[in-house]
């Protein structure tokens, strides 16, 4: 999706390592979507001061809402794109020849190398009720620069989370690797991607990789994490909220009184800062700006969307200061 972030030239101060385990709160924002508040979009991920959770560079909640929604043709760098839909649904078109309509279930990733684009459509002529995820994956040195890729997944492995009590729970891992349930889709990092299903009553264990760092948000429904320790104090979450869980947590332990639905993303800390703005992650100003240039001026290096004319969401001028890499300060 196209994104027109307010804060996209924030130059942040020194890197700071992950300090360990953690129960952070991070407020979402909403944000402009294709420059226009057309959709009702939340953001929860890049935060000021935690640019990445793992890979995870990036995360939207579009929905629940009744919307037409059309995202014309638009490009992407340096990332994968994942799409998590919840309710509706939406047809995909892309430069590398793919045309696809993902539901509820399936996974849709895309992978830019070094330029893709595509277009988002509700589909029917009509406003429908639409729910999704869309998430960003910064991509390493090692594929960043490479040829532009889709898949996508109708079926996906599930664990039983052990319950502490009440009723077990479920995680469908969506990306990468939890508890040693590992999705087929293609990952270039060590990360992992999963919705949590919590039954009213319950608390379970999540299983976490204690050399990688973590994070919660809630999708539906009411959570809440228990404390490090015998007196850590619980924290409830909600839709508004980010959990940042930090790193060095062999599990972590979720409640809901009613039953919620959440999502889980974490991974190995990045292995760089990076430069996001616009549709693109990169490593230099330079990189973006000649990025920029490449969609304005319609070269090959992004291709065409598939059964699309010359329809297109123009790139927004660059900001009057240089762009800088974002370094966490948590």
């Amino acid at each position: 999706m196209t994104r027109l972030d307010a804060d996209a030239a924030i130059a942040t101060e020194s890197a700071v390592e992950c300090a360990g385990p953690r129960t952070l709160l991070l407020e979402t924002r909403e944000v402009p979507l294709g420059g226009v508040r057309a959709m009702s979009v939340h953001r929860s991920l890049p935060q000021r001061d935690l640019p990445l959770v793992g890979a995870w560079c990036f995360l939207d909640r579009f929905g629940p809402q009744e919307t037409r929604m059309r995202v014309e043709p638009h490009p992407h760098i340096g990332l994968q794109t994942v799409t998590w839909p919840y309710l509706g649904e939406v047809r995909h078109r892309d430069s590398v020849g793919s045309d696809v309509v993902v539901r509820r279930g399936a996974l849709n990733l895309m992978t830019s190398g070094a330029g893709i684009s595509h277009s988002e459509y509700s589909v029917g002529t009509d406003a429908a009720p639409l729910d999704a995820l869309q998430l960003w994956v910064a991509l390493p040195e090692a594929r960043r620069h490479g040829a532009p890729a889709f898949e996508q997944h109708a079926v996906l492995p599930a664990m039983e989370l052990t319950a502490t009590t009440g009723a077990p729970g479920t995680a469908t891992v969506v990306l990468g690797e939890l508890g040693g349930v590992t999705s087929p889709a293609t990952v270039y990092t060590p990360i992992v991607g999963a919705e949590l299903q919590i039954a009213g009553g319950s608390a379970v264990r999540v299983p976490l990789n204690p050399e990688w760092e973590h994070a919660l948000v809630v999708v539906s429904g009411d959570a809440a994490v228990a404390g490090e320790g015998d007196t850590g104090e619980t924290v409830a979450v909600d839709a508004a909220h980010l959990l940042y869980l930090g790193i060095h947590r062999d599990e972590v332990v979720v409640s809901s009184p009613a039953g919620a639905t959440l999502f889980l993303l974490g991974g190995e800390p990045f292995e760089d800062d990076v430069v996001m703005w616009w549709n693109f992650v990169g490593r230099t100003h330079e990189e973006i700006v000649e990025a920029r240039e490449a969609w304005e001026s319609g070269t090959e290096r992004f291709g065409h969307v598939i059964d699309h004319g010359d329809e297109r969401i123009p790139a927004p001028p660059m900001p009057a200061v240089r762009l800088t890499r974002r370094r966490r300060r948590l």
